[in-house]
């Protein structure tokens, strides 16, 4: 009789080393849950809170009259022949998506431990989810910006066409530096302490509350590296008409796209070992 040899086979998974490529198709493909994960966001939000949306208001509106006062009134800063508090809101209207979308999603994926270690899904997710909630506190201040600009008589040009570009472009810096931020964070938890310093540190090098021209021509394109610097100029020449600086524009667009990129490929170089640590 003949005899037949089993010849056992096994199996051996590793992390592949190195820089490991984005599955876009299984990102597209998972969408839906992407949409589920900024909804869940913002509803986690604004659950058993007293005042509810109501914040996505105060929040801008009160950072915009201590500003007034002390930077507009007190120190006198130029705002471009426009007034101070106007001035001041337009360049708080794309600063405060990023802080809030930055400060959440580099803390999302150390507060959704249960995502990272029961379940699988495309873990881009979680921090993507953070960033995206942050678009409805920002169509929030667009209209109390609106009421602004009526109440001081600001009629805006064409250049009020940009915006959805100039959107867009800050969506790109925020989840650029939050996926960055978020990999670093789930990795050495006392990251998290560095992040609103950091923050608050960013907000002085970009021009929230004064012009871009108030620096010497010969330095604008090197602060523009601060990708936050072309898109808030950009926010105040498409809304009140000021200039369009489109070099400092230009060279932040470049950055906020290599910014992405880094986050995008960091993120996933570090992901392999998120379930291991969370």
């Amino acid at each position: 009789m003949n005899q037949i040899a089993t010849v056992s086979s096994e199996t051996i998974i590793r992390p592949r080393p190195g820089w490991i490529a984005i599955d876009w198709r299984e990102l597209w493909d998972s969408r839906e849950l992407l949409a589920f994960l900024v909804w869940r966001d913002i509803s986690v939000r604004y659950k058993q809170t007293v005042l509810g949306l109501a914040w996505a208001i105060l929040q801008p509106v009160f950072t915009m009259l201590v500003f007034t006062v002390i930077f507009g009134n007190l120190a006198q800063m130029p705002s471009q022949g426009i007034p101070y508090p106007i001035f001041v809101y337009a360049g708080l209207l794309p600063w405060m998506f990023l802080s809030t979308a930055v400060g959440g999603a580099s803390q999302s994926l150390v507060s959704q431990q249960a995502l990272l270690t029961k379940i699988y899904l495309p873990r881009l997710f979680v921090p993507a989810a953070s960033v995206g909630g942050g678009l409805v506190d920002l169509g929030v201040s667009f209209g109390v910006f609106a009421i602004l600009m009526a109440y001081y008589g600001v009629v805006p040009g064409w250049g009020v066409l940009a915006v959805p570009f100039l959107i867009l472009l800050t969506l790109v810096a925020s989840l650029g530096v939050g996926l960055a931020l978020a990999a670093l964070t789930v990795t050495y938890r006392d990251f998290r302490y560095v992040i609103p310093f950091m923050i608050q540190a960013w907000m002085y090098l970009s021009p929230v509350i004064y012009p871009v021209t108030l620096v010497p021509a010969k330095w604008q394109l090197l602060l523009a590296v601060n990708p936050m610097v072309g898109i808030i100029d950009g926010f105040r020449s498409a809304l009140l008409g000021t200039p369009w600086n489109l070099p400092a524009l230009a060279m932040s667009t470049a950055c906020a796209c290599v910014a992405l990129l880094f986050g995008l490929f960091y993120f996933r170089k570090t992901e392999r070992r998120f379930a291991d640590v969370a």
